[in-house]
C-alpha cells in the first residue's frame, strides 16, 4: 500500500484525479477542486528586476503543478507599499499570490512609512533567495581588502566615496560596520541611489569607490567588480574567496553586527492560510514540487535565480527574525 501525505491527497483532489485508492466520498471530504481558474502573481516592483525575473522564470513550472495559467501583475512604487496593499485588497481565496522581496521592504514600509498592514498579515510559502550585502569596488581599484577600507576611513572618513540605497538593509549594514570600527558616519562621502541596480552599476562603472548593495545582483557583473566583503557571519557560496563581516570582527577586535539582505520569494496572506487551509496546502505542495523540479532548477540557475526549498515554517521564522533585527536598529535608518 502506497503512503500518501495529506498534501498529496489534496493535490489529487484538486486535479480531479480518478484513483482506485480513494472513494469519491473521500475526495469530496478533502474540499472542492482547486484551482479552477487562472491565478495572478503580484510583483510589487517594475518589470526587469530580480523579483520580476524570478516570478516569470518560475511561473511555467508552477502552472504545470496547479493546472492553471498564472499572470504577473506588476505594482511598483512607495518601497513596495503600493503592491503590498494591492495584494492584500484582493479576495484572499488563493487566486492572488505574491513574489516579493518581503525583507527588508515589508518591514521598512511598516517601520518607516506607516504602512496600513503588519508583518502578521503575510505568510511566507518559500523564500529561496537569501541575499546579503556585498561591499564591492571597481575591478581596477587599488583597494586590497576591507581592512584597508576601514584603515582609510578611520584616517579620513571622506577619503572614499560610498554608494548605497537609503533606507535599506545595505545602508543599515554600512552604518553598523562603521559604528563597530569607530568611524564618524556624519563625515562620510555618501552617494545615494534609488535602487540596487544603479548602485551596482556605479561600482562596476567606477563612479564610486565602493558600493554596498545586495550581492546576488552583482553576479552578472562580477568581471567588472572587486568584491571586498560579504555581510554575513561566514563566507558565502556565491563569493567563496571574499571575507565575511564575521572575519572582519576578528581582524579589528570589534563585533560587526549585520542583518540579512533581501529575502525573496513566494507569499500569501495569513487570512488565506487561515480561511482556506486545504487550498493553502495544495499551493504549498505545488510550490515545493515546482521548486524541486530538475528542469526548474536548471532554468532558474541558468538565469542566476535562486531555487532553494526552505518551506513555509523556516521562511516565516526568518522573515519575522529579519523584521525584529530591522526594528531593533530602526533609528539608524530614520
Amino acid at each position: 500500500m502506497t503512503n500518501f501525505s495529506r498534501r498529496s491527497v489534496l493535490k489529487f483532489a484538486a486535479a480531479g484525479a480518478a484513483s482506485t485508492l480513494f472513494a469519491p466520498s473521500m475526495l469530496m471530504a478533502q474540499g472542492d477542486a482547486w484551482p479552477t481558474r487562472p491565478l495572478n502573481m503580484v510583483v510589487p516592483f517594475a518589470t526587469g528586476g530580480y523579483n520580476d525575473r524570478l516570478a516569470r522564470a518560475f511561473i511555467p513550472f508552477l502552472q504545470e503543478e496547479l493546472g492553471q495559467p498564472i499572470s504577473v501583475v506588476n505594482r511598483g512604487g512607495a518601497g513596495t507599499m503600493i503592491g503590498n496593499s494591492h495584494f492584500l485588497q484582493q479576495p484572499q481565496d488563493g487566486y492572488t499570490i505574491m513574489c516579493n522581496s518581503v525583507s527588508p521592504y515589508v518591514p521598512l514600509t511598516i517601520l518607516l512609512q506607516d504602512a496600513p498592514y503588519s508583518v502578521h498579515d503575510f505568510q511566507m510559502i518559500n523564500l529561496p533567495s537569501r541575499d546579503f550585502t556585498l561591499a564591492a569596488a571597481p575591478a581596477d581599484t587599488d583597494l586590497e581588502s576591507f581592512e584597508e577600507v576601514v584603515t582609510r576611513l578611520r584616517e579620513d572618513p571622506r577619503s572614499l566615496s560610498l554608494g548605497v540605497q537609503p533606507n535599506s538593509a545595505d545602508y543599515l549594514n554600512l552604518m553598523l560596520v562603521l559604528s563597530a570600527a569607530g568611524i564618524d558616519s556624519s563625515r562620510l562621502r555618501l552617494v545615494t541611489y534609488d535602487g540596487g541596480g544603479p548602485a551596482r552599476n556605479a561600482a562596476a562603472g567606477g563612479h564610486v569607490d565602493i558600493s554596498f548593495v545586495g550581492g546576488e545582483g552583482f553576479l552578472p557583473l562580477r568581471d567588472r567588480i572587486k568584491p571586498l566583503m560579504v555581510f554575513a557571519n561566514n563566507r558565502v557560496d556565491a563569493f567563496p574567496d571574499v571575507m565575511s563581516s564575521g572575519e572582519l570582527s576578528e581582524a579589528i577586535g570589534e563585533e560587526v553586527e549585520s542583518v540579512e539582505g533581501s529575502q525573496r520569494g513566494w507569499a500569501v496572506s495569513t487570512a488565506f492560510k487561515n480561511d482556506h487551509p486545504d487550498r493553502y496546502e495544495i499551493l504549498v505542495d505545488a510550490v515545493e514540487r515546482a521548486s524541486k523540479n530538475p528542469e526548474a532548477i536548471k532554468t532558474l540557475e541558468g538565469q542566476q535565480l535562486a531555487t532553494t526549498w526552505y518551506g513555509p515554517e523556516q521562511s516565516q521564522a526568518d522573515f519575522l527574525a529579519n523584521y525584529e533585527s530591522l526594528e531593533r536598529h530602526i533609528d539608524l535608518l530614520r
